[in-house]
């Protein structure tokens, strides 16, 4: 059977400095009383940019270590609620977003009414688009990053607009970028060429990587700008890559690289976005017989390799042609590791891990030593 199912998401909006015509006008999608969400690095932002433009807002929380710990979105709650705030708007990147919606879900839980949140992204994961995130469990004997769907935590209101991101942080922007094109790959994991999915997330894959193919070694954002590598018109073409990669995620379930991310994340402390750079490829390769002819929508002229060969070798291509990591080796994760990594990922997500076709466990081990 094949459904489309669509979340709650009132608005997008996009565009060069869209965000002083938006900002004065978020009461009209029922941000009201909003404390901001955000991380210390980009507090200068939010000052010049955001906080002048609202009017009722009451305060701002910075308090939002990655991977969105358990203890962080305690904390972002008790401040909502001293705060009696009426909304949230999140001004980050994945693991910002990711904790309003906790918090937003804990509210619900405590008081009975969700915290409607309004997203300006900062980086290029697409966290934005959906009613997913995960919640880093740190109380037990191992860190774990638990994952959750609650339509309800959906922003009703995102902003993309390239101002956000043209001082996010080099590495972390291009590697939330090969994030997004994850969300598209493996959006495919359940659906067929056919669906909206992968007709709109075969074209944000060609927007990311017309974009990233041409991105300039080493420099940062502003210094590639002002050599004219790029413009501040393909940092947008990179914002709605982005969503065309996750248009639909209520309709989709994601696989391997996603899981193993969320473990090297949450368990591991592995930059989130990084993780796909060093996963993706290789999980396309290994997992290319589940997902059979369906990748050829992401490769149209691959001449005599595979569908599922030719967009590992592109994805890696552009992983080391933006100098972004790709081996657990890079990072120094230690290769002791692995074993463990390889039990949490059977333990907690078989289904993913069988996509991986006759004897899995053997395969999994022979894959996440091909990481490190």
């Amino acid at each position: 059977m094949n459904q489309l199912k669509c979340l709650p998401q009132e608005e997008i909006v996009w565009g060069h400095d869209v965000l002083k015509a938006v900002a004065p006008a978020m009461g009209n999608y029922g941000i009201r009383r909003p404390i901001t969400f955000t991380v210390e690095f980009l507090e200068a932002l939010n000052r010049e940019h955001l906080q002048p433009a609202i009017s009722d807002g009451v305060g701002t929380f910075t308090g939002l270590p990655p991977h969105v710990p358990d203890f962080a979105v305690r904390d972002g709650l008790r401040a909502c609620i001293e705060a009696n705030a009426g909304s949230i708007i999140a001004l980050g990147g994945g693991s910002v977003l990711d904790a309003a919606k906790a918090v937003s879900f804990q509210h619900f839980q405590q008081t009975g009414r969700y915290l409607p949140i309004a997203a300006i992204p900062t980086t290029l994961s697409g966290s934005e688009f959906s009613h997913y995130f995960g919640v880093t469990e740190t109380d037990g004997p191992q860190k774990f990053k638990r994952s959750y769907a609650v339509r309800e935590t959906t922003p009703a209101l995102v902003v993309l607009d390239p101002r956000m991101i043209v001082d996010t942080p080099r590495m972390l922007l291009l590697s939330s970028a090969i994030k997004g094109i994850d969300h598209a790959v493996e959006g495919m994991r359940r659906v067929d060429v056919d669906h909206p999915h992968a007709i709109l997330a075969a074209r944000g894959v060609e927007r990311f990587l017309a974009v990233l193919e041409k991105w300039p070694r080493k420099l940062e954002t502003r210094e590639a700008i002002a050599g004219s590598h790029v413009s501040t018109d393909d940092l947008l073409q990179l914002q709605l890559a982005a969503w065309q990669c996750y248009f639909y995620p209520a309709s989709v379930t994601y696989g391997l690289s996603h899981r193993i991310g969320h473990i090297l994340g949450g368990t591991y402390g592995v930059p989130h976005s990084v993780t796909s750079c060093i996963a993706l490829a290789p999980v396309i390769r290994a997992c290319a017989d589940a997902y059979g002819r369906k990748l050829g929508i992401f490769s149209t002229d691959r001449g005599s390799r595979t569908p599922a060969a030719f967009l590992a070798d592109r994805i890696e291509a552009a992983v080391d042609a933006l100098e972004l990591p790709s081996r657990l080796g890079d990072l120094d994760f230690d290769r002791a590791k692995l074993p463990e990594m390889a039990a949490l990922l059977r333990q907690n997500y078989p289904s993913e891990v069988g996509d991986l076709g006759e004897d899995p466990g053997t395969k999994l081990d022979a894959l996440l030593e091909s990481l490190w």
